[in-house]
C-alpha cells in the first residue's frame, strides 16, 4: 500500500511541544485545539498514558519521567523549543487505573499535577512559556480550560 498525504510539507518550525495523553479518543480534539485555538501548527508531540503526569512525581510513572525528561531535552536542544503546552483530559484511564483515583479527587489531581508538570518542565529545560490545560466531555464536544500554572 502507498498513501500519498495532501496536507504539503512545510520545513519550518514553531518550536513549541505539546505533552498530552495518548488516548486515541481525544487526539484530534488535541490537535484541533493546538492547531486552531492556540495557533502551534506543526508542534513537537509527547504523547504517553496520562501525558504530563509522569513529570508531577508519580511513583507508579517514575521510568516514563525519565523518557519524557530525555525527550524534552533533545526537542529544546535541536528543534529550539520556547513554548511547551501540557494537556490533561477528564476521565483518563490513567489515573483511574493506575492511580485508583475517582471523582471529585481525580479533576483535582490532574489539576494539581499539570501545575507539578509545569514547574518541572521548567526546571529541567529552563523554558519560561508553559502552558497548561483541562479538556473535558461537555454536550458531545471537547473543550479545554487554561489552569494556571
Amino acid at each position: 500500500m502507498r498513501f500519498r498525504a495532501t496536507e504539503p510539507y512545510n520545513p519550518a518550525r514553531i518550536h513549541a511541544a505539546a505533552i498530552y495523553c495518548s488516548d486515541g479518543r481525544v487526539g484530534e480534539h488535541f490537535d484541533d485545539f493546538l492547531h486552531n485555538g492556540l495557533n502551534l501548527p506543526r508542534y513537537d508531540r509527547v504523547a504517553l498514558p496520562g501525558g504530563a503526569a509522569c513529570l508531577a512525581g508519580h511513583q507508579q510513572a517514575h521510568l516514563e519521567e525519565q523518557g519524557v525528561i530525555d525527550e524534552l531535552k533533545f526537542l529544546v536542544e535541536v528543534h529550539s523549543l520556547s513554548r511547551v503546552v501540557l494537556i490533561a483530559h477528564e476521565g483518563c484511564a490513567f489515573y483511574t487505573t493506575r492511580l485508583g483515583l475517582t471523582p471529585p479527587r481525580l479533576e483535582l489531581m490532574q489539576r494539581a499535577d499539570l501545575v507539578r508538570a509545569a514547574a518541572f518542565v521548567h526546571r529541567v529545560t529552563g523554558i519560561d512559556h508553559i502552558e497548561a490545560y483541562f479538556a473535558r466531555l461537555k454536550d458531545a464536544r471537547i473543550e479545554f480550560e487554561a489552569v494556571e500554572a
